[in-house]
């Protein structure tokens, strides 16, 4: 079972949630969400998974403690970085590496921590514990999180324009955010709104659905997802738990 918590609040501005998997071993498919996390597994050790841009699937044994944090788009480096000077998550794109190779003995001792927590939940609220606030995002922290909140449905001229920043260096700068081009990012922040919305209606209107999440088309949409995700939005659907399409 699959369970987000929120978290402390001097880091919301940066962090998602906080995460754990409990209930045995198993496949978990994972979407591009613009997200970056940092993992934990009993079996593997600390991660940290980058930004994606295709789905991807991780697998687990049995009697498995899973947690993680999720940083918002575009908040990680801040976090991540602060023990290691020149990091980028454009590193991070589409890899997934131990934390150790960032936070060096800091994340061997929370390792170590870690592994004798006795719950995935306990193993969670220790990964947020580890997370130091930062009190203000910088200029182009606030254009992705503006972005984040608009689900990507924006003029990226505007955004680039509001940072003080060219278009080219706003790339640039977005990449060492988020680890994804300002367009990608966008266009993940769309499906990823796109996909919430069909889960949550259950039976989905997809032309209605592509309107709200800004596609010029429901063809548009279904090209997405097959980007994204390697299949349909009603294949993507029917893996869900419960799933009822028509």
């Amino acid at each position: 079972m699959y369970c987000e918590q929120p978290v402390a609040e001097l880091l919301g501005q940066w962090v998602e949630c906080r995460w754990h998997v409990s209930g045995g071993s198993g496949r978990y498919a994972v979407p591009p969400d613009g997200c970056v996390d940092i993992v934990y597994s009993s079996s593997v050790g600390l991660s940290v998974v980058g930004a994606m841009t295709r789905e991807r699937s991780f697998t687990f044994p049995a009697g498995e403690h899973l947690a993680g944090v999720r940083f918002r788009p575009g908040m990680a480096k801040t976090l991540l970085g602060g023990r290691c000077p020149g990091f980028s998550a454009a590193e991070l794109t589409d890899e997934v590496a131990p934390l150790q190779a960032i936070w060096g003995v800091t994340a061997r001792e929370a390792l170590r921590r870690l592994d004798d927590k006795r719950s995935s939940a306990a193993c969670g609220t220790l990964l947020q514990d580890l997370l130091r606030p930062v009190e203000a995002r910088n200029p182009v922290q606030r254009a992705l999180a503006y972005a984040a909140s608009h689900h990507g449905m924006i003029n990226l001229d505007w955004v680039a324009c509001q940072s003080s920043l060219s278009i080219r260096q706003f790339r640039r700068r977005c990449l060492e955010e988020s680890g994804l081009t300002p367009k990608r990012l966008c266009r993940i922040l769309r499906f990823r709104y796109a996909r919430g919305l069909a889960v949550a209606a259950r039976c989905p209107d997809w032309a209605d659905i592509a309107v709200q999440s800004g596609y010029c088309d429901q063809a548009h949409l279904i090209r997405d997802f097959r980007e994204f995700t390697g299949r349909t939005p009603m294949s993507v659907l029917s893996n869900l738990p419960g799933a009822q399409l028509d």
